[in-house]
């Protein structure tokens, strides 16, 4: 699917890229190498390592992991707090050769990309890097790593213990703290000046925000995202970031569940026709470069919405990068459109 907009099963089993073949061999070897404690990550190293993920899981190994893979966004809050990856998988860079919105601070041009979107996953570059640790979100209650193909997954998994960190149907609060907990054991200074002013940046935009939403409560916000053919309105349930927000007191535009019963609870479909359905005067769109952006929508009926011809269009960060540098800003950018909203619906 072009929207790439929100995680769903069936756009696991669209984009999910195939597992490459004939690498049984060069598995098992890598496999036997982990096994051996012969490593290069273990080197200098002492003391086991071992961390509870949020499937229940506990990864170990024999010393804290080094040569960490991550799914891109992973990666870049783990790089906030000081913890480098060797690797990485999910869009980092764009065409251009930019850094992906969701690589945050990371120099892209020294990571390992395994696979530069959603899905695409190289497993020879991947045991190729010795690799000691996996780290991935999690968008279902399955325990789906985000962006590890389903049909390769046993080869990939089998190199090295994986962790994953849920984001779905909770507050962004709750990945936040546990992205920094997986920081602290593999070596962060969680008390570094940095990040104690970030976590105190983020509970006073969070606070803001809860303030301004107050005292706009008639300012209605839309979160959308583009696709050629569809238009997709998403529910605030699933998504950490929106029901965060929502907590906080933001008024949503809300599709009924009927309507979004057809994405498994996450939006719903609009034609292109059909966009102006729900009365909105701010309207957050998707960021991620899979998506159309706001300035190269030509549809008609999208430049005759209220909140288009107001100016009243934000950008929405859909995958977050779950550290608190990151996720301040967002809450202070959607409290600033809030604030300087006009009320058009």
């Amino acid at each position: 699917m072009s929207h790439a907009r929100f995680p769903q099963p069936s756009r696991r089993g669209i984009l999910a890229a195939g597992g490459a073949l004939g690498l049984t061999a060069l598995l098992a070897a890598c496999g036997d190498e982990k096994k051996s404690g012969s490593g290069k990550a273990d080197a200098g190293d002492s003391g086991p390592w071992s961390f509870k993920d949020d499937r229940g899981t506990t990864a170990k190994r024999d010393a804290t992991p080094k040569n960490i893979v991550a799914f891109t966004g992973v990666a870049a809050a783990l790089f906030d707090y000081g913890v480098e990856v060797k690797g990485v998988f999910g869009p980092t860079k764009t065409k251009d050769g930019k850094p992906d919105v969701q690589a945050g601070d990371m120099d892209v041009s020294k990571l390992t990309i395994l696979g530069n979107e959603w899905g695409k996953f190289n497993i020879e570059k991947y045991a190729g890097l010795a690799p000691d640790l996996l780290v991935s979100t999690m968008f279902d209650t399955a325990g789906t790593l985000w962006s590890v193909p389903e049909e390769s997954k046993d080869k990939i998994l089998k190199l090295a213990p994986s962790v994953g960190i849920s984001v779905y149907d909770r507050q962004m609060t709750q990945p936040l703290q546990r992205l920094l907990a997986l920081a602290e054991s593999l070596g962060a200074d969680v008390k570094a000046d940095k990040v104690v002013k970030a976590k105190k940046r983020f509970e006073a935009a969070a606070e803001r925000l809860r303030k301004v939403a107050k005292a706009n409560k008639d300012i209605k916000v839309l979160v959308g995202s583009a696709s050629q053919d569809i238009f997709y309105v998403s529910g605030t349930n699933l998504s950490a970031d929106l029901e965060y927000f929502k907590s906080l007191g933001v008024n949503f535009v809300e599709p009924s569940e009927a309507a979004k019963k057809a994405s498994g609870g996450w939006f719903e479909n609009l034609s292109w026709e059909n966009v102006n359905k729900h009365a909105a005067d701010v309207i957050m769109m998707d960021n991620r470069t899979a998506t159309i952006q706001p300035a190269d929508i030509e549809k008609p009926t999208w430049a005759k919405l209220p909140a288009v011809k107001a100016g009243q269009v934000i950008p929405r960060v859909t995958e977050p990068i779950y550290s608190y540098d990151k996720c301040a800003p967002i809450l202070e950018d959607l409290a600033d459109a809030i604030e300087k909203a006009k009320k058009v619906s």
